[in-house]
């Protein structure tokens, strides 16, 4: 069996959040760690953490990801999934991990969506 959680219950009468593809994008709009994996999924990771915190929530309130990777080798899903992983420390959450022909911007590999319950 594989080493990661299956499924997620958000807690009753939770306040869902959906963050759709956090991308690795700097400040002023352009694409971060060009050609790097690891690099973009940590500008991804900094990026979701600003965004759960502008929602109400944090890292520990996900429950789902889908981490989406440009490319056709199994070495670069695992150099932006083993950074993602990493973020949620201890607290495991159920996460597809796909690889993709291309994503939005200009030089993207990494793209994440959340979706986090805050309990109410």
């Amino acid at each position: 069996m594989a080493q990661y959680a299956y499924s997620a219950t958000a807690p009753a009468g939770s306040r869902y959040i959906f963050l759709a593809g956090v991308c690795p994008l700097t400040d002023d709009g352009a694409t971060a760690a060009v050609g790097d994996y690891a690099g973009q999924a940590e500008v991804v990771v900094e990026n979701m953490h600003t965004a759960l915190a502008d929602a109400g929530a944090s890292i520990t309130d996900v429950i789902f990801t889908r981490v989406s990777v440009a490319t056709t080798h199994q070495d670069d899903l695992i150099a932006a999934w083993d950074v993602v992983r990493a973020a949620f420390g201890t607290h495991d959450v159920p996460s597809t991990l796909v690889g993709v022909t291309v994503l939005g911007y200009d030089d993207q590999l990494v793209e994440v969506e959340v979706v986090a319950a805050v309990a109410g």
